[in-house]
């Protein structure tokens, strides 16, 4: 059996979070896996490998992925790691209209040149508002794409963002953010 989590196991033994006779059931032996973020020469492979399972399940005819769209997964954080790109990768192949994948197929999350560069012009244009309101827009688009990218599953776009459920709750009801709205939109 094999058993995955995001946890310092120890730890939360530790703190009274885990039950402490489970742990040592199940630590037989244990390999820590470091975030995609730190292994980026993995990319290829890992979307290369997904892209022929989902092939294979849509019967699509896509044959790989543009340097571009190679390059952009590459620069990307991958917050929700290998999860998210799972979820990149498919979203790509269902939405793929090209025999090869480009940066157009991929969410605008892994488009941006650079996520900051975004700021400069934006915060320019405040003049005099504060912080508050000129990262509001930002936030809004950050929460949009990463629900996308998790199929607006709530508990896997909060780990994805890193914050807990209620407070992705909260900031969608600030934003008005709704599955519904933006199935109609």
């Amino acid at each position: 059996m094999i058993l995955a989590t995001n946890l310092d196991l120890e730890e939360a033994v530790r703190m009274g979070e885990f039950r402490q006779d489970l742990y040592y059931r199940i630590n037989v032996v244990t390999l820590m896996q470091p975030p995609l973020r730190e292994r980026m020469s993995d990319i290829p492979l890992l979307a290369d490998h997904y892209l022929k399972e989902f092939i294979e399940q849509t019967g699509k005819h896509v044959t790989g992925f543009s340097h571009q769209a190679i390059e952009l997964m590459q620069r990307y954080r991958w917050p929700g790691n290998v999860r998210e790109l799972v979820n990149v990768v498919e979203r790509a192949v269902v939405l793929s209209k090209a025999p090869v994948i480009g940066p157009n197929d991929l969410p605008e999350a892994l488009r941006r040149d650079d996520p900051l560069s975004d700021f400069g012009g934006r915060l320019s244009q405040v003049n005099g508002n504060n912080l508050k309101s000129a990262l509001a827009t930002p936030e809004r688009q950050l929460i949009l794409d990463a629900l996308e990218t998790h199929g607006w599953n709530r508990q896997e776009t909060a780990d994805a963002l890193g914050i807990n459920r209620t407070t992705l709750y909260k900031k969608m009801k600030k934003y008005g953010i709704s599955f519904e709205q933006q199935v109609m939109s």
